[in-house]
């Protein structure tokens, strides 16, 4: 019988993504058979019986594909300590699904959610350099040099930020609207990188997500998927 590693397993069944999923196995809250692991090795097969938190997991066997357009004021979590509206509210599928990444709370746009944890895998592994491509709205109109400043790559605190492609939609002395390509995902990094070189960010929106795009979707309407391609 075909084994698999418990973190794929975990991910498989729409528990969460796998690099969540390991981090619950090391903090000692997955069993198998009984047992407490915390081995990101520990290899299972489909009779094995796997508990997370005292509540048996069982594989999925429908993959859910939805794309949303997350209106902001909601967070991308499954559940919110402070009682703040998620995506999940928006989304009405029997399936048990979680969102592939994150936007911040004050930014709008596409946000996929899935209970498929090997594509989300693939999605959000800083390998894979998947490209996201957001609007956005800033302060003022950036220069030549700023621009390849920001496209060469930009000290954010601790870190330098990967090459990026920044384009001028509309300009004005006043506001502009750029086209802003990364395939990082660092925490607020758009924002971040515009403050970097003085214009930032009024609003944010991501348009796209490798070859998944947003389309027509309006704010807090979605889509279901049969699949999604890479």
């Amino acid at each position: 019988m075909d084994t698999v590693r418990l973190q794929k397993y975990l991910a498989d069944s729409g528990v969460a993504s796998r690099r969540k999923a390991e981090e619950l196995i090391r903090q000692g809250r997955v069993s198998v058979n009984g047992n407490i692991t915390t081995e990101l090795g520990t290899k299972v097969q489909n009779n094995d019986i796997i508990y997370l938190d005292g509540k048996e997991v069982k594989k999925e066997e429908k993959k859910v594909y939805i794309v949303l357009n997350k209106p902001v004021d909601y967070v991308s979590t499954v559940k919110d300590q402070f009682n703040r509206p998620t995506v999940i509210d928006l989304v009405k599928v029997k399936e048990r699904i979680f969102p592939v990444g994150r936007l911040d709370y004050d930014t709008s746009g596409l946000l996929i959610l899935t209970n498929d944890g090997s594509l989300t895998y693939r999605l959000t592994h800083p390998k894979h350099e998947i490209k996201k491509v957001y609007l956005a709205t800033i302060e003022g109109l950036p220069t030549k040099e700023e621009i390849e400043k920001f496209e060469k790559g930009l000290k954010i605190e601790d870190y330098i930020t990967a090459p990026a492609k920044f384009k001028i939609v509309e300009g004005s002395k006043r506001s502009s609207i750029v086209e802003i390509t990364i395939h990082e995902g660092k925490n607020r990094q758009v924002r971040k990188m515009c403050q970097a070189i003085g214009h930032p960010v009024l609003q944010l929106m991501r348009i796209s997500f490798g070859n998944i795009h947003l389309g027509d979707l309006k704010e807090g309407q979605w889509r279901e998927e049969k699949t999604l391609k890479l």
